[in-house]
């Protein structure tokens, strides 16, 4: 999908430096998931505050002239022909972290506790909330939510934080910390309608249209009208779903989803069978964060969720994102290895 959203009008003229560059994430990716399945992930407890106070730096840094912009949000680091975005990494960080502190914790999860982990979470989204980018927050919004229920937080508090999330997010919305077209893209789901036309309108409508013509089977890989003549902006990244519902179709679009339900499945059955709270939570904390961005990214295709910055796990391009995928399942196999003891 990579390949053929980023092959452009001519069919001999293929661009393959992006599928080059995205093999290359990938086996580096791997290679991570393989090195953190060699050291027991209870001995990784003890070191979580490495890796959390890293991606810290890192965020801080990030959002400082050191720090690369594009299109409004200022989330990477340029190193060479590549780009680092920390907020990718700061969610498995978070995740590990957030775990090993909620391990030791007593059902039902006692205020202290629970304030601990809120400020875990709360620390790195508001230094991301700075780039700004709402979409990547709200992803540890949903690893929070998920992590909390699952360790024992009681009704009141998660109806309080829930509360005080809807709160916190209209907030963002109404004041100046995102730019006029941010703000717009988040809301413009809730009007399809409108017939002003507006770039944020016209992404979403090509979507659409792209989906929409590719039928049961797709029109063929490579034959997507839509996607080889460029009619959706960042087709290779963020809607990289698009591509795959014009030229492989509904049954294309279904098998893909059916395999990322098979993978949630299999890692919320290893939550089930761990060892302890410990593998438990960080399970939870993985499968919170792949449903979401699964249930995110496809849903703003379809105009069924707002747009936002958020890649779908394992097909968008994007090094970052690829690389933080692997090694959430490096975590999760690393539990699955060791449920026996």
């Amino acid at each position: 999908m990579i390949l053929s959203s980023t092959r452009g009008t001519d069919p001999s003229d293929y661009d393959t430096s992006f599928l080059r560059k995205q093999i290359l994430f990938i086996a580096i990716g791997v290679v991570g998931m393989v090195l953190v399945t060699l050291v027991d992930y209870r001995r990784l407890r003890d070191l979580a505050w490495l890796p959390y106070g890293v991606v810290l730096a890192l965020l801080a840094l990030v959002v400082s002239p050191l720090g690369t912009e594009r299109r409004g949000t200022q989330a990477w680091f340029q190193i060479g022909a590549f780009q680092l975005q920390p907020a990718e990494l700061a969610k498995v960080a978070v995740i590990l972290a957030v775990a090993a502190v909620l391990a030791g914790s007593e059902t039902p999860l006692k205020a202290r506790r629970l304030f601990l982990a809120l400020l875990l979470f709360a620390v790195p989204a508001g230094l991301i909330m700075l780039q700004p980018d709402l979409g990547t927050a709200l992803v540890f919004v949903a690893i929070a939510m998920g992590m909390l229920l699952v360790a024992g937080a009681r009704p009141r508090h998660i109806v309080i934080l829930s509360a005080v999330g809807v709160v916190a997010v209209v907030g963002v919305l109404s004041s100046d910390l995102l730019q006029d077209y941010q703000r717009d893209r988040l809301s413009v789901f809730l009007d399809q309608n409108d017939a002003a036309l507006t770039p944020e309108n016209w992404n979403l409508d090509q979507s659409k249209a792209a989906i929409a013509s590719g039928g049961t089977s797709g029109k063929g890989l490579f034959e997507g009208t839509q996607t080889r003549l460029g009619f959706v902006p960042e087709q290779h990244t963020d809607f990289i779903f698009t591509a795959l519902g014009e030229e492989m179709g509904f049954v294309g679009s279904a098998t893909v989803l059916g395999l990322f339900a098979l993978m949630c499945l299999r890692i919320w059955r290893t939550a089930q069978i761990a060892q302890d709270r410990l593998g438990m939570l960080i399970c939870v904390g993985v499968l919170s964060m792949l449903v979401f961005q699964i249930f995110q990214n496809v849903g703003m295709t379809m105009g069924i969720m707002p747009i936002t910055g958020i890649t779908l796990p394992f097909m968008s391009y994007g090094g970052s994102s690829i690389i933080a995928s692997w090694l959430a399942i490096g975590l999760v196999l690393n539990v699955h290895m060791r449920r026996f003891g």
